[in-house]
C-alpha cells in the first residue's frame, strides 16, 4: 500500500492526529531592508552546494519556544548548517549560516535561497554571504511552496525525529543535534532514489526521483482550465 492509499484509510477510520495550531510566527518580511528577487526557479542543481535552502522554525519547549535555524544542501538533502536558540534575532541566523559555510569549497559560488524575513534581508547576513561568493535568492511572496525543499525538511525532521516538546532548551539542542545526525546519515529519501543525504552530498549528476511532484500537476491542471 502507498503513503496516499496509507493516508486515506486512516483517514476513513478517523485514526489520524489532529494538528493542534499554534500561532506562532517565524518570518517577519515587514522590514525596510533590500528584498533579492527569486533566481531559483526552474533551477536544478547538479552537485553539492549550488544550491542552499534556509528557514526557521519554531521548537515547543515546556512553557515557551525556542527556534530551529536550519541550512540544507537543495541537492543532497543534507542540513549544512543549523543552530537551536531562544530567540529569532539575526545573531542566531549567522551562526548557522557560519556552520554551512565552514563546509562550502572556497571556490563554489552557491545559492543561498530563503524566504524574505528580517533575518535573511539584514545587513550582517547578506554581507556574510556576499564575503563568501555566495549568490542571494529570495521567495516572490508568502506560498510555502517557493521554499519547499526546506519545508519538506522541517516536516520530516517535526513529524518523524524531534520531540513533540522539551523541557529546557539545553536538552532540545543536545537532542536535535542527534536527531539531523540521524537525518543526514541514516535517514533514506525518495527524492534522492532512496539514498541517504551524506551519500549523495559526494556525488554529481541528477538524481532519480521516486516521488509524484502533485503541486505542479495540479498547478498545470489549472493553467490548462484557465486557457481553454
Amino acid at each position: 500500500m502507498g503513503r496516499d492509499k496509507f493516508f486515506d484509510l486512516l483517514k476513513r477510520n478517523k485514526l489520524l492526529i489532529r494538528k493542534t495550531k499554534r500561532n506562532v510566527y517565524t518570518t517577519n518580511s515587514k522590514h525596510h531592508y533590500h528584498r533579492y528577487p527569486n533566481l531559483v526557479n526552474g533551477f536544478t542543481p547538479l552537485k553539492a552546494h549550488e544550491l542552499w535552502v534556509s528557514d526557521i522554525t519554531y521548537i515547543p519547549l515546556k512553557k515557551r519556544f525556542a527556534y530551529l535555524f536550519l541550512i540544507t544542501d537543495a541537492y543532497s538533502r543534507k542540513i549544512v548548517g543549523f543552530h537551536v536558540s531562544d530567540d529569532m534575532k539575526v545573531s542566531s541566523a549567522v551562526v548557522a549560516l557560519k556552520k554551512a559555510l565552514a563546509q562550502k569549497p572556497e571556490e563554489t559560488i552557491v545559492i543561498h535561497h530563503s524566504d524574505r524575513g528580517i533575518q535573511y534581508c539584514s545587513t550582517e547576513y547578506v554581507n556574510l554571504l556576499m564575503q563568501h561568493n555566495a549568490m542571494i535568492s529570495m521567495t516572490d511572496n508568502g506560498d510555502p511552496l517557493e521554499n519547499a525543499i526546506a519545508e519538506r525538511i522541517n516536516g520530516i525532521l517535526k513529524t518523524e525525529l524531534i520531540s513533540s516538546y522539551y523541557n529546557t532548551i539545553d536538552e532540545a539542542s543536545v537532542h536535535i543535534s542527534r536527531c539531523i545526525t540521524i537525518y543526514n546519515y541514516k535517514r533514506r529519501h525518495s527524492s534522492l532514489n532512496w539514498q541517504i543525504p551524506a551519500e549523495v552530498h559526494t556525488q554529481k549528476g541528477p538524481q532519480i526521483r521516486r516521488w509524484k511532484n502533485y503541486y505542479q500537476q495540479r498547478k498545470n491542471k489549472e493553467v490548462t482550465m484557465q486557457a481553454t
